[in-house]
């Protein structure tokens, strides 16, 4: 009894199984190079053999530092005395609501990133945080903002 139990399984799995695979398709592997040099069609070229594996030199970063006001200076200054971040930390300013702005970005995961006037003053957190969304005080920042510049790069 037991054993019909089973090979009345495997005849339903069989089937469903053979069912399953018989749906028109068609799968072809193309043997031969295509006619007009292209494979795939006009928007694709045909592999070449030059090697693409060469990896390319990083460029120094090109940092801003036109009129960095003290405050920001004296910031730079206390990043570089503090542990090396993962990912590095950044700052950038920008044009968001008329004003000059700098934006300081977090080692990782789960903190809030910075916002600051050209003043000194914290306006808001962009983003991060648990939600990944700042503290909602500007919210519109990543969308309004303008006229990137990249202030300043941990180097290490």
């Amino acid at each position: 009894m037991r054993s019909a139990h089973l090979l009345t399984a495997a005849t339903v799995a069989a089937f469903f199984s053979l069912s399953a695979c018989q749906r028109n398709v068609a799968v072809t592997t193309p043997t031969d190079a295509p006619q007009n040099g292209l494979a795939g069609g006009a928007s694709t070229p045909t592999p070449t053999s030059a090697n693409t594996v060469e990896p390319t030199p990083r460029p120094e970063a090109q940092f801003d530092t036109k009129k960095r006001p003290a405050w920001l200076e004296e910031r730079i200054v206390q990043h570089s005395n503090e542990k090396k971040a993962n990912p590095p930390i950044h700052i950038y300013s920008y044009q968001y609501n008329g004003a000059t702005v700098y934006f300081e970005t977090t080692p990782c995961c789960d903190q809030y990133t910075n916002l600051y006037s050209a003043d000194g003053k914290l306006l808001c957190h962009p983003d991060g945080g648990l939600t990944g969304r700042g503290d909602g005080q500007c919210a519109d920042f990543a969308k309004t903002r303008t006229e990137e510049r990249l202030v300043w790069q941990d180097p290490r």
